[in-house]
């Protein structure tokens, strides 16, 4: 058979790279004739960089020292390829993971913008950003601050940094924004929510962030405040990607919002792999309704629908069925528990892996 290995992350426990590796090693282990190809995946949040980076080996990696989601440095890598794109992702800088502890209020995008600035500086042309995994809910307020944009409350006074301080906001000063790069801006999401309401940034990913009901209520809020003052498009699918930064980079920085899962496998040539495949095994840390709106194995099963070939599916939780999939497993009940699937996740993987091939090979 001929096997593509195509996981996103597990986010916090093994990179797309680590997956790939240990499912591999667990199918390889039943089928060591199998011809299996490696092609990890991303869909705009953590693992994006290495995503391009595995596509193309002629990027320049660097790194730059920002200020993190809290205000702590942190130092955030970015790719510069050949043609002065510059690879940016938001979780080198603002991501969750960053924080020292929950503060959904306070947290911002700041660092993003002088990883932004730093690339521009260094002569890049375009801009391509993966928007996920986000700390924040400042509709990227952050980010556009450290390049340029002021924000005042009603007596002229410069907010301060977070979500929360836009419920304050009477002014936006765009005079010394610095205007996007000539080759423009892409941002690559893996969400559909727009920026506020039920189904927008704070009431949806909120709570991940560890905002309780009131706080989520006066997020929506500030974001609509936000949205009255910047314009734009608001209602855009994707535009609540990263609590709002997308819509933020849209509206004053001219971004154009893409599907992050597609916009990474076409980079990497899903396309091309699929063609003469048997099975394609992919999986991701939690499996949910979430996951067929843009993310990586949502995105994978309808390429794969599409060229005819089967989809198996490892996820650390599998939450229902999985659309489309011939087989799928959960390495939580392969552990036995969440915390031993956590403490081993490449071990579990390999198992998965396995497990999927001893399945299959029976069916």
């Amino acid at each position: 058979m001929r096997v593509v290995v195509a996981p996103d992350s597990f986010k916090g426990s093994a990179t797309a790279g680590e997956a790939a590796r240990a499912l591999a090693r667990g199918w390889l282990a039943q089928r060591p004739g199998d011809d299996v190809r490696l092609l990890p995946l991303a869909d705009g949040g953590e693992g994006t960089l290495d995503a391009f980076a595995a596509a193309r080996p002629d990027a320049e990696r660097r790194t730059v020292t920002v200020p993190g989601p809290d205000g702590r440095p942190v130092s955030a890598a970015w790719l510069l390829l050949p043609d002065r794109t510059a690879v940016l992702e938001l979780a080198q800088s603002s991501g969750l993971p960053l924080m020292a502890s929950p503060d959904p209020l306070g947290a911002h995008t700041y660092g993003l913008g002088v990883v932004a600035r730093t690339a521009l500086d260094a002569g890049a042309t375009r801009l391509v950003i993966g928007l996920g995994g986000s700390a924040s809910t400042d509709g990227g307020t952050g980010a556009l601050r450290a390049l340029g944009l002021r924000l005042h409350d009603d007596q002229g006074e410069d907010l301060p940094l977070g979500g929360a301080a836009l419920t304050q906001l009477a002014h936006l000063d765009t005079t010394d924004l610095v205007p996007p790069p000539p080759g423009g801006v892409q941002l690559l999401v893996d969400v559909t929510a727009p920026l506020t309401g039920p189904a927008g940034a704070a009431t949806t990913y909120g709570p991940q962030k560890g905002a309780g009901p009131a706080e989520v209520a006066l997020l929506d809020a500030a974001l609509g405040r936000f949205a009255d003052l910047a314009g734009g498009s608001p209602d855009q699918p994707g535009a609540g990607a990263a609590g709002g930064t997308a819509y933020g980079l849209a509206a004053l920085w001219d971004a154009r919002i893409t599907p992050g899962a597609a916009t990474v496998a076409t980079l990497v040539g899903l396309g091309d792999a699929l063609v003469g495949a048997d099975l394609v095994l992919t999986g991701e840390g939690r499996f949910d309704e979430t996951s067929l709106t843009g993310k990586v194995v949502g995105s994978l099963l309808d390429a794969a629908a599409s060229a005819g070939v089967p989809v198996a599916v490892a996820a650390g939780q599998v939450a229902g069925p999985v659309p489309g999939s011939v087989a799928a497993v959960s390495l939580v009940e392969l552990a036995g528990s969440l915390d031993a699937a956590l403490n081993g996740p490449t071990t579990w993987l390999a198992e998965a892996g396995e497990a999927l091939s001893r399945r299959l090979t029976r069916g």
